[in-house]
């Protein structure tokens, strides 16, 4: 069983920047994609980012382009997801998720296998 553990989130004011971590305990760790969501309060989920198990492919969901950063880690088996310039509407529950198409990472839920119980960030003065 592949487990993911969130750590980073927080209250922050806006402007201000938080890096996610996502821990995954899975040997072979290094060939699952990794996909970052967020679901607000009585918001549908949205997709944040992705990455490939190969670290050459990175998406980005409009409202964070050029303000969230994903990368990943395979030797320490962790995915980071550094934000900045934070905005009172990044405000929601983050989760990560793992999916086995290593080389097709994507920002759609239903296409990821495993998931994290979520790390809340709130952005608010």
């Amino acid at each position: 069983q592949v487990q993911l553990v969130e750590s980073g989130g927080g209250l922050v004011q806006p402007g201000g920047s938080l890096r996610l971590s996502c821990a995954v305990s899975e040997f072979a760790f290094e060939h699952y994609a990794i996909g970052w969501f967020r679901q607000a309060p009585e918001k549908e989920r949205e997709g944040v980012s992705c990455i490939s198990s190969r670290h050459d492919k990175k998406f980005y969901a409009d409202s964070v382009r050029g303000r969230f950063t994903i990368s990943r880690d395979n030797a320490q088996k962790t995915v980071f997801l550094q934000m900045n310039s934070l905005k009172p509407e990044d405000t929601a529950l983050y989760y990560c998720a793992a999916s086995r198409y290593g080389n097709d990472p994507s920002l759609v839920g239903d296409e990821y296998d495993y998931w994290g119980q979520g790390a809340q960030v709130t952005v608010s003065s």
